[in-house]
C-alpha cells in the first residue's frame, strides 16, 4: 500500500453539518491529525487526534506555520505507510486552505497519494446567514495578503483568515484606503453554529474594536454603487472617460483628437511644474490627476480604433521598469544612484536590440525635438560629455563664458545684423547651460526660480507704488531702482 493522506473538511460550524461519510472517516480513523482543535465539530468525535497548534506558538508567520504542518504530514505518511493518514481541517478542504495546496503539491513529488473529502465551506453559510447572493458578483479575500488593488466595491467580499485584532486592524487599513471610515461591514464568529454564532454591523473604523476573532471569523464588505467609494479607483476612471467619448457624452470631449489635446498636454504638464516648483502638495494633487485625463483621453482615443488601451500603456510601462531595473527584480548590482543609470542604460539598449531596432546614427540622436530649448542643450551636452567632449573642469566653462560674452558685445557694438546677434546670444547660453552641469544646477530650475524672484521684486514696486497712489508710469527708472533695492533687502 503506497502513503497515503485523506484530507476531510470539518464544515463551518457544529457537528451537524458534517456529512455521514466524513463522521464516518473521523469515527475510524487510526491516525487522525486536526489543524487546529479550536473547532465545535470536533465534540462529536471520539477518535484520538493530534492537533498542530502547538506550531501556531512556536513559528512567526503563517506561510511557516503551513509549512511545517504540511512536512510534519508527509513524514507521517512516509513512515505509517501501510495506514491512512486522515487531515482534518476547519470549513472545506480547498477553500482558503494553503496546507492542503502544499499537502498536494509536494505529495505528488514524493508519490503519496492525497485525497479530498468535501464538507461545508464557510462560505455556504456565509451565502445563507449574511443573506447574499454570490451571481451578483463575490470575491474572497486572504486578510494575511489584502491590499487595497485588489479591492472592488461592486462585488461582495468576503475576507478570510481573520484570526486576531492585529490583522482586523490591517484589514481595516487596507479598506480605509478606499472605503469612507463609517462604511458599514460586517463580523462574524462561528457562523451556523448553534448558540456560538455572532454578527456585528459596524462601523469600517471600528473593525479591530471587535473581540473573540478566531479561527471560525470572517469580515463581510457589502458590494456598493455609492460614488464615493467608486470615485477612487481606476475602472471609474476608465470608466467615466469612455462615458465622455461615447455618442451621449460630452460634445467636446467627442470632438477631441490627438492633435487638439496635445497643447492641453503641454500647458498641464507645467502646471504640474508650478505646484513643484511652490511646493504645494494640494493643487500638485489636483494638477496630477489633469495630467492624468490627459493620459486617459490619448489612450481611449486608440482604444476607439483598437490601437491600445489604457491597460496595454500600464502593461507596457510594468514590462519596461521590471526589465530596466535589473539591479531590482535581476540578478545586477547597483549601490549607487549612478550605478542604477548605467543599468538603465544598458537595458535600454539590450531593449532596442530585442526589437531589432537600429543603432542610433548619432550620440545625440534621442532627445525630443519638442523640450524646450535650455533644456535640449543640457542633454545634447550631457551625451556629448559621455564620450569625452567636456571641459576638464568648470574653469574652462568659466573661460568660454567669458569668450562667448565678449563676442555677443562685439555683435552689438559692430551692429552686426539680428541673425548675427542671435546665434551669438544663442552661444552664450549655451555655454551658461554648461557650466549649470558642473555646478550640478538644473538649468530650467535656476531660470525659474530667477523668474519668480523678478516677479516678486517687481510686484513689491507695483505694491509700494500703489500704496502711495500712484502708477508705474509716475516713477522714474532711479525710484525704481531704489524700491528694487529695497525688495531684495529683504532676500527675496
Amino acid at each position: 500500500m503506497s502513503a497515503t493522506i485523506t484530507i476531510v473538511g470539518l464544515g463551518s460550524g457544529d457537528e451537524d453539518q458534517l456529512t455521514v461519510g466524513i463522521f464516518k472517516k473521523l469515527q475510524s480513523a487510526k491516525r487522525l491529525y486536526v489543524r487546529t482543535k479550536d473547532h465545535p465539530a470536533l465534540e462529536a468525535v471520539t477518535a484520538e487526534f493530534v492537533t498542530f497548534d502547538d506550531v501556531y506558538e512556536e513559528k512567526e508567520s503563517f506561510p511557516e506555520v503551513y509549512a511545517e504542518i504540511a512536512y510534519r504530514l508527509l513524514q507521517a505518511a512516509v513512515s505509517h505507510e501501510d495506514e491512512e493518514i486522515v487531515y482534518a481541517v476547519p470549513g472545506h478542504p480547498m477553500v482558503a486552505e494553503k496546507t492542503v495546496q502544499l499537502l498536494r503539491e509536494k505529495g505528488k513529488e514524493q508519490q503519496i497519494q492525497v485525497h479530498i473529502l468535501g464538507g461545508e465551506s464557510f462560505l455556504d453559510a456565509a451565502f445563507t446567514r449574511l443573506g447574499f447572493d454570490p451571481i451578483e458578483g463575490f470575491q474572497l479575500l486572504d486578510a494575511a495578503g489584502l491590499n487595497a488593488e485588489l479591492l472592488q466595491p461592486q462585488l461582495h467580499t468576503v475576507i478570510g483568515q481573520v484570526y486576531d485584532t492585529f490583522t482586523a486592524s490591517d484589514v481595516k487599513l487596507s479598506l480605509m484606503e478606499l472605503y469612507p471610515d463609517d462604511y458599514e461591514v460586517i463580523v462574524a464568529h462561528y457562523l451556523g453554529v448553534d448558540g456560538q454564532e455572532q454578527i456585528h454591523r459596524i462601523p469600517l473604523h471600528e473593525l479591530d474594536h471587535v473581540q473573540e476573532y478566531g479561527n471560525l471569523s470572517l469580515i463581510y464588505v457589502p458590494r456598493t454603487e455609492d460614488e464615493q467609494v467608486r470615485n477612487r479607483t481606476f475602472a471609474r476612471l476608465h470608466e467615466i472617460v469612455q462615458i465622455l467619448r461615447s455618442p451621449g457624452g460630452c460634445p467636446w470631449d467627442r470632438e477631441q483628437t490627438h492633435t487638439s489635446l496635445r497643447q492641453n498636454f503641454i500647458e498641464e504638464t507645467y502646471e504640474v511644474l508650478e505646484t513643484i516648483d511652490d511646493d504645494d502638495p494640494d493643487h500638485m494633487q489636483e494638477e496630477l490627476g489633469d495630467v492624468l485625463l490627459q493620459i486617459m483621453l490619448h489612450s481611449q482615443i486608440e482604444e476607439e480604433t483598437g490601437t491600445f488601451n489604457v491597460y496595454d500603456v500600464i502593461e507596457g510601462l510594468n514590462r519596461k521598469l521590471i526589465f530596466r531595473h535589473p539591479h531590482v527584480f535581476g540578478d545586477r548590482q547597483a549601490g549607487d544612484a549612478q550605478a542604477a543609470l548605467q543599468n538603465w542604460d544598458a537595458m535600454k539598449a539590450e531593449e532596442k536590440r530585442l526589437k531589432g531596432q537600429e543603432k542610433a546614427a548619432s550620440i545625440l540622436d534621442g532627445i525630443p525635438r519638442d523640450l524646450p530649448a535650455l533644456l535640449t542643450s543640457y542633454k545634447l551636452q550631457k551625451k556629448a560629455a559621455k564620450v569625452g567632449f567636456n571641459w576638464e573642469d568648470v574653469e574652462g566653462a568659466l573661460g568660454k563664458l567669458d569668450e562667448e560674452l565678449a563676442e555677443l558685445k562685439e555683435a552689438i557694438r559692430d551692429g552686426q545684423t539680428p541673425e548675427e546677434q542671435q546665434l551669438e546670444l544663442g552661444d552664450l547660453l549655451f555655454c551658461a547651460v554648461n557650466i549649470s552641469r558642473f555646478i550640478k544646477a538644473d538649468p530650467e530650475q535656476a531660470l525659474a526660480l530667477v523668474n519668480r524672484k523678478f516677479k516678486y521684486r517687481f510686484g513689491y514696486i507695483e505694491q509700494a507704488l500703489q500704496a502711495q497712489g500712484r502708477a508705474l508710469e509716475d516713477a522714474d527708472l532711479a525710484e525704481m531702482d531704489r524700491l528694487w533695492d529695497e525688495a531684495k533687502s529683504q532676500n527675496k
